[in-house]
């Protein structure tokens, strides 16, 4: 007669994954503090080994949830215990929250919906570590019909040509345009390039009759609106 052998125990996280996903499915991610929200994604990624530790880690070594979705893969696989595959697992949450904010925003009149376009410029560029430059084409109600990346740079400048912004501008039929970059140093202060930059691009759009409504500077913790600042 054979005899069945007893089932190993469950390995001890188990428990843990168990009791997180409860708290998240009762209290929502408010009651989760940074490296638990991570951990809840990485039990898919990383589905047999205690990744607690590495979520810790990951927190201590990029600073918050933010920072870590942000960090280039290169930087993610540096920490032991990261593939190439969880890096780019990681990489997919940036992406599907940058395309949620995007897509919020897509249609609506954004000068009435000026607080949901602050946040999304903020998610979308904050933790960039090279300068981007974004445009976002509104149409004749102000309503954001497009939103392109024209220049990717260096740490400290993205280049942009006015040729260019205009050339997309008629390609959307946009009557009004919002400029917005970032600053990887986190101080989002308008430096002299950047304001002789956009009075370059409001010389250029005048001809076309297309307004530029503000250039935001996207920093870590703030954003500077040459509007606000009374730079345009």
């Amino acid at each position: 007669m054979s005899v069945d052998k007893p089932k190993p125990p469950k390995p001890h996280y188990h428990g843990h994954r168990d009791r997180l996903r409860e708290r998240f499915a009762e209290k929502g991610v408010e009651a989760l503090a940074d490296y638990e929200l991570l951990e809840l994604y990485l039990f898919r990624s990383i589905p047999r080994r205690d990744i607690k530790p590495l979520a810790k880690t990951l927190i201590a070594q990029f600073g918050s949830f933010a920072e870590v979705i942000s960090a280039p893969i290169e930087q993610l696989t540096e920490v032991k215990g990261i593939s190439e595959k969880t890096a780019i697992d990681l990489k997919v949450i940036r992406a599907a929250a940058t395309k949620l904010g995007q897509e919020s925003l897509m249609g609506r009149p954004v000068l009435s919906s000026w607080s949901a376009l602050l946040d999304y410029c903020r998610s979308a560029m904050q933790f960039e570590r090279k300068e981007q430059f974004r445009v976002l084409f509104l149409d004749k109600k102000n309503r954001l019909i497009a939103d392109e990346i024209l220049g990717h740079g260096t740490v400290d400048r993205a280049p942009v040509y006015p040729r260019e912004v205009m050339k997309r501008a008629l390609a959307h039929e946009a009557t009004a345009i919002i400029l917005a970059h970032n600053h990887p140093s986190g101080d989002p202060t308008p430096s002299q390039s950047d304001i002789d930059m956009t009075n370059q691009m409001i010389a250029a759009m005048k001809p076309l009759g297309v307004t530029i409504h503000d250039h935001l500077i996207i920093g870590r913790d703030n954003i500077a609106s040459f509007r606000t600042l009374g730079l345009m």
